[in-house]
Parts: structure tokens; sequence; C-alpha cells
């Protein structure tokens, strides 16, 4: 970072100026809805954009059921806004930005702005990411362009902004490389997941989750017994999987435990509603779990190991009920059906399957732990470097 601390040494040594970001607009436009009413005005070359598009990693290049004909944006209230412009969330979410990569038409929740010579337009979108523009409504929140025009930000002379935006630029390159890699190692683990479960006639029994065991739950806990905190916590489908926001006490979990179905350590645990087939390796640690939405195979592991069947949830078609609220039921789940090999070759696949797991879907270490380190590393230095002493 010295070079950016000479250049503000020797170009800003008493502090940045900071200005109203209307101050800084050469243009300022909005969009509106173009009419679907006359179908000749859509399916054309430039793309109808909205918040989603802002968000998103890159802009739709052709999108028919979102692009509109130059005859149409000439007769509607959307504005084209061109490329090198930066385009602003002022609905849903308020002040999302970015700089549009090619000419674009954008409807009533997004603001174009075209910015005067002094305001490097990446270095805006990146200071835009430090702040926390917050907007009103109940249900749509949002902003007014006269609230966005007010929001103050630093201008460093152009040349401290131009040398931010390449240092961060690279960390966002990085970022991007990370995830592409990531994706190729997911897209591998994808083959050698469904290649190592495949088998030739004689290899493996088709077996039945009914053939090697019976499905397991938790004995019912009714809300009166559960509190906001408590000595153990009880998993609902909504939280399974994540934080707890229910508890029960000690007693009653000692008792249960005791006298009911309870899952051993290393048991995987299985979501029978919401998002059905979701598995969790249930660690020993004290906890409840939800009856019937959460449920367990119970079974001997002289047949299929936790371990191997835990592999195979994730490739089962689970058959559901099909009603409104989709729901597994017990005999639906005991009758899909896996292939089983012998216990070492059982072995022999969930190490690879695990390692290739645990690579690309493990936060503690492999590609994501370094992903969210390098996205971790490239906050500090966005928020370090927009940070700026301002000139009295």
């Amino acid at each position: 970072m010295s070079r950016i601390d000479d250049l503000i040494q020797e170009l800003c040594p008493a502090g940045v100026e900071f200005k109203e970001l209307g101050s800084c607009m050469a243009r300022n436009v909005g969009g509106g809805t173009p009419s679907r009413s006359k179908r000749q005005y859509w399916d054309g070359d430039v793309h109808w954009a909205s918040v989603g598009d802002i968000t998103a990693t890159t802009l739709k290049i052709r999108d028919t059921r979102q692009t509109i004909t130059a005859e149409g944006l000439q007769s509607s209230s959307s504005n084209l806004v061109p490329e090198g412009w930066v385009v602003v969330a002022v609905k849903i979410v308020p002040g999302a930005m970015r700089v549009v990569e090619q000419p674009i038409a954008i409807n009533q929740d997004i603001r174009g702005l075209l910015l005067n010579d002094e305001l490097d337009p990446y270095f805006l979108t990146y200071y835009f990411k430090t702040l926390s523009v917050v907007g009103n409504g109940t249900i749509v929140k949002g902003i007014t362009n006269q609230t966005l025009m007010r929001i103050r930000i630093p201008v460093p002379p152009l040349e401290v902004q131009r040398e931010i935006v390449r240092v961060l630029d690279k960390f966002t390159q990085l970022e991007i490389e990370l995830e592409a890699e990531l994706d190729a190692r997911r897209t591998q683990y994808d083959y050698f997941f469904r290649n190592l479960l495949s088998f030739r006639a004689g290899e493996a029994k088709e077996l039945t989750l009914g053939d090697i065991g019976r499905v397991a739950m938790c004995k019912r806990v009714f809300k009166s017994e559960t509190s906001d905190s408590g000595d153990v916590p009880f998993f609902k489908i909504g939280t399974f999987g994540g934080t707890p926001d229910a508890y029960i006490s000690r007693e009653l979990f000692d008792s249960y435990r005791e006298k009911f179905s309870f899952p051993r350590r290393g048991d995987v645990l299985i979501s029978a509603a919401g998002t059905i087939g979701r598995t969790v390796v249930y660690d020993g640690e004290a906890a409840y779990f939800q009856d019937s939405n959460i449920v367990w195979l119970d079974h001997d592991e002289s047949i299929a190991t936790n371990a191997y069947l835990r592999h195979w949830y994730k490739v089962i078609e689970w058959v559901t009920d099909g009603g409104t609220i989709r729901r597994l039921y017990n005999s639906n789940l005991l009758r899909a059906r896996i292939l089983v090999p012998p216990r070492a070759e059982q072995d022999r696949i969930t190490k690879i399957l695990d390692r290739f797991d645990a690579l690309v879907n493990d936060i503690r270490i492999g590609l994501p732990a370094e992903l969210d380190a390098r996205r971790k590393q490239y906050e500090y230095y966005r928020d370090r470097l927009l940070t700026f002493k301002e000139a009295v």
C-alpha cells in the first residue's frame, strides 16, 4: 500500500475533500417500466435491467423476456444508460451499484449516473460497498433520488482513486479465479461422485433402505416444553443444520434420550420436510430434533456404513407426497434403492469422496477456506483504502 500512501502524502497531505454525490454528476436519469402491451417493442437488442442485474455477477447479454427495441425504448419511460455510466439501485437493495458494461435500459428502481471528470466510476462503486444505505418502507425498501444525491463521498485526486481501483481490482480478480477453480473442482467432484457410486453387474447388491434398517425419530417435543434459551438446543426443520432458536431443559433431554429413540454419534439425520433430503451428521453433542421432520436410519453398519450412506443420500431422488407442503414419509424413504458393495469397497469410496467433499464444501479447509480468507482480506484492505482523513 506504500504507493497509495505516497500518493496521498504527495497530492493531498492535508486530507481529502468530501462532497455530496450530486455535485459530482454530469447527468442523472431515472427509468420506468416499458409497456408490454405493444409486443413489437420487445425482443430487441437492448437489455432492460432491473435491480437483480446490478447485484448479479454479470449483466445478461440477451434475454428475450427482458429486451427492448430502439423504437420501444423511445416510446417508453425507460432511459438508455450508455456503457461506462454507473447504475445504482434506489429500491429493494438501495445503494447497490455497478459500472455498465453495455448499453442498457433501466426500470424505475434504478438511477443512471454519468459522473463528472473528478470522480472515477469504479472508485465510486468500491466506495459504495463500504456504505450502509438504509431505505424506507415496510415491504420494499427504497430511497429518493434526493437522498441519494446528498450522500457524502471522499473525492481524492484521480491518480489516488485509480491506484486504489487497481489494487482492489487485483483482489477481486483473485476472488474470481478462486471461485472458478472451486466451480471446476465441484464439477470434478460430481464426476467422481457419480462414477464411484456406479457399479458393474455383480460388484454391488441393490437394496432398499428398508432392507438395511428402519426409520427412527426423536420423541415429540411440544412448544410449551421449549424456551428461547436453555440447556439443550432443540432443532426444528427451519433451524436444521443452522443456529437453534429453541431449547429444552436438561432434565427433559436426559429423560427422552433414555426412554425413546435417539441418534448415535455418526448417524446421518435427514430432513423429511422443507428442503427434502438435507443431511447433517450427528456429532454426539447434546441436542434434540423435531420428530417426523428430522429422521435417521437406525441400522446395522455391517451392511452399509453411515459414511457411505451419507453420500448416497445426495443422489437419491426422494419420492414425496406431492402435496402443497412436500413431505418425505417413512414408507417412501424406506423404498429408496441404493447399491451396496462390500465393506472394504464402501470404505475406499467414502475416503475418496470425503476428501473431495472437504475440498469443495468445507469452509474450514480447502478452497472454501481460502476463498473465505481472501474475501476477508479484500474487505479489510477495501475499508482501509477507502477511509480518508477529511480536509478541514
